[in-house]
């Protein structure tokens, strides 16, 4: 028999074999080798040798960070509110080992422990602590869920509730209590404003006290006030008072007085359409400011009551 006729097979089965036991594995991979059925060790990454012909066999695990969606889970809270709620968990491999050894299959059963973990952790929460506590109840399901996945090598990163839905009778009354919120809050701020502004007020009454013609500047401008609102014709009703603080500062000086007189004459005889007597307004002007022909002041008109009770008031011109 020839050799090279046996050699030639035996080498092509043997560079076969060789090139099959030859596995690559990534940086975020690692290969759970059995020999023979028994767990030897996690190699890689890079290249590595298997024993051909079934002797080592391996089982990729990927290293990486892993999201898994929890399905929308109908619990009830602590104060018996129906409400759905859905997370996210993020978790990774850490031993590979254990991960292949210790259970059969680590997705599926860290996804059912987290559902349960969701449930029981919601069901000992408040409505009130689930939607202002959600980072502290968050950190309660990712160490639950870490604790009970660590036999099986799996280390979790994190637990975020990304949606908390709640019964429309449920939001219908969180909305009536904002809003009642709402309005007692704007009630005190606006309580709060009144007090301040009363205090100003005071302050501005003192003032007014000991300088009375402030009155009447303020009185002037709310009319400027009044006629920049509003383009509609306004009746507002003038004091003679509010004159006399100006008649009574220009008494010192006759002069003054005459050539305002006058001036005022002027311009009534000038608003007419066929002119006037000059000296009939000047004397309407006179008496209506207070001032007799002699530039003496008119005497008021006074009210003097009855001492009967239930009487009318009754005035007569001195």
């Amino acid at each position: 028999m020839d050799l090279n006729a046996v050699l030639i097979p035996i080498a092509a089965v043997m560079g076969l074999g060789l090139l099959t036991s030859l596995r690559v594995l990534f940086e975020y991979e690692r290969g759970v080798v059995f020999r023979l059925g028994k767990l030897t060790r996690a190699r890689g990454p890079g290249l590595i040798f298997l024993v051909p012909f079934g002797i080592e066999r391996m089982r990729k695990m990927d290293l990486r960070i892993i999201a898994l969606d929890i399905a929308p889970q109908d619990t009830i809270t602590k104060d018996n509110v129906s409400v759905r709620v859905n997370a996210v968990v993020y978790f990774r491999v850490a031993d590979p080992t254990k991960a292949v050894v210790e259970i059969e299959d680590y997705y599926f059963a860290t996804s059912q422990l987290a559902q349960t973990t969701l449930r029981s952790v919601i069901g000992q929460s408040e409505l009130d602590e689930l939607l202002a506590e959600r980072e502290r109840i968050n950190e309660v399901v990712r160490e639950i869920i870490d604790e009970g996945t660590d036999p099986w090598g799996i280390d979790v990163t994190g637990v975020e509730i990304k949606d908390i839905d709640l019964p429309q009778e449920m939001k219908r009354a969180m909305a009536r209590q904002a809003e009642a919120e709402r309005e007692r809050r704007g009630k005190v701020i606006a309580a709060e404003g009144e007090y301040q502004a009363s205090k100003k007020l005071v302050m501005a009454a003192q003032v007014i006290q000991q300088f009375p013609v402030a009155l009447q500047l303020r009185f002037l401008q709310t009319v400027v006030e009044v006629a920049a609102e509003n383009n509609s014709t306004t009746l507002f009703p003038i004091p003679i008072e509010l004159f006399r603080p100006l008649i009574e500062g220009g008494k010192g000086s006759k002069e003054a007085t005459e050539r305002a007189l006058k001036f005022a004459a002027e311009a009534m005889v000038e608003a007419l359409p066929d002119g006037g007597d000059k000296a009939a307004i000047e004397a309407a002007a006179r008496k209506l400011i207070g001032l007799n022909p002699d530039d003496t002041p008119l005497r008021r008109v006074e009210v003097v009551e009855r001492e009967e009770p239930g009487s009318e008031s009754e005035g007569h011109e001195d």
